[in-house]
């Protein structure tokens, strides 16, 4: 009979302890299980970043700005974003992920909700994620945003047939992806859904982030994106809708009764000029992410505290916490951080900083270094595939 894995972390400097077997929290640690003493720090649950896009885990790396700068979204997403997951390649995007996956750690974010696209490089671009995610020991939910903006109705076939991919693990499981409504047919909307309930899983979706995608739903004959969606039967419960910025309070509270997640991504709406997605606080299911920005979540939930306040609205608490219980509906696990039968991740943190990390009971930063690989040579690839990335974008 195989060994079990555990763990136990503690006493903190509050006397807790918190033990983890086989990667869930238990009630007490077996005899003979690894110990990780911190009598001087705290014990918290590790951070969820509930929505973001690996694959431009470069862009601090010295991405070009566009000439001439972009006036509106959809300029950003032409000159920017979608050139960027074009020129995507199989080295540029492993040395992405995991560069924007140690990260995270480092900052004690232990789980990362990805939405991937790469036009040319559709097919086994997930595997590439996964393995970087299971390789630094982030635990990852992952999808391709299936798309039609490119090479129409096939590339968004192509996109959905890559979410089918994902193989269950320990640390990873498998969302359907779309990139957003406006770039879809209601056939590809439709197979989506009916994907996700064939895998047992949900969709992962970018939703009225921008004017334009409410002004393609109405062209449509919709009442919006989310409307659009929901009446094509795209939306199983759990499913995952990124930004929602332009969502009014009866949509918010709309998508909440059909069984969905929003997440607000605050520094993202407002480096894109999107707006506040102030309607969010109508939603019961509102999580926290940082659609590409790094996934330090504590720099994330200042972001939405400082803007919160800016536009008065007083109904953010608990986004960050939220998402460590989507994060448990796709594994399986315990709703309640740290209780038994939860995700066995956390941080323990020192004066506010981050010193160890433990995922799925595994320790993977150790007194605020990587344990799982070296962060020089990740950084020193990232910086190699980054100039690579910029002189492929030069030319599309």
């Amino acid at each position: 009979m195989a060994l079990s894995r555990a763990i136990e972390v503690g006493p903190d400097r509050h006397g807790r302890r918190v033990a983890i077997v086989d990667g869930r929290v238990a009630a007490a640690a077996p005899a003979g299980a690894a110990r990780l003493a911190c009598p001087e720090g705290e014990i918290a649950p590790g951070a969820v970043c509930a929505h973001t896009h690996m694959y431009s885990g470069l862009a601090p790396y010295g991405m070009t700005p566009p000439a001439p700068p972009p006036e509106t979204f959809l300029q950003i997403l032409e000159r920017v974003w979608w050139r960027l997951d074009r020129a995507l390649d199989a080295r540029i995007l492993r040395a992405a992920a995991r560069d924007y996956a140690a990260r995270a750690l480092i900052a004690g974010t232990t789980t990362l909700v990805d939405h991937h696209e790469s036009p040319k490089l559709i097919e086994g671009s997930l595997a590439i994620l996964a393995e970087a995610c299971e390789e630094l020991g982030v635990r990852a939910l992952l999808c391709y945003g299936a798309s039609e903006r490119n090479f129409g109705r096939a590339e968004a076939q192509r996109g959905l047939a890559e979410c089918r991919r994902v193989a269950p693990t320990p640390l990873a499981r498998g969302l359907v992806g779309l990139h957003a409504s406006f770039t879809v047919s209601d056939e590809t909307l439709r197979e989506a859904g009916d994907l996700a309930r064939e895998l047992g899983t949900v969709v992962h979706v970018h939703v009225a982030e921008d004017r334009a995608d409410v002004e393609d739903a109405r062209r449509r004959g919709a009442a919006g994106p989310l409307e659009r969606l929901l009446s094509l039967d795209a939306l199983p419960p759990g499913s995952i809708l990124a930004h929602g910025v332009c969502l009014s309070e009866d949509e918010a509270r709309l998508a909440s009764a059909a069984g969905c997640w929003l997440v607000h991504n605050p520094r993202s709406n407002e480096g894109n000029r999107v707006g506040y997605a102030r309607a969010l606080s109508a939603a019961s299911r509102v999580a926290l992410g940082a659609d590409g920005w790094n996934a330090d979540m504590a720099q994330e939930e200042a972001a939405l505290l400082r803007l919160a306040e800016r536009h008065g609205d007083a109904g953010v608490g608990g986004r960050l916490a939220a998402g460590g219980v989507l994060a448990a509906e796709r594994f399986g696990a315990v709703a309640e951080a740290l209780a038994p039968g939860a995700l066995g991740d956390l941080v323990v943190r020192e004066e506010g900083k981050v010193r160890h990390v433990v995922v799925d009971g595994r320790q993977v930063v150790e007194d605020g270094a990587l344990t799982s690989g070296d962060l020089d040579a990740i950084a020193a690839a990232a910086r190699a595939q980054a100039a690579r990335l910029w002189s492929r974008m030069a030319t599309i």
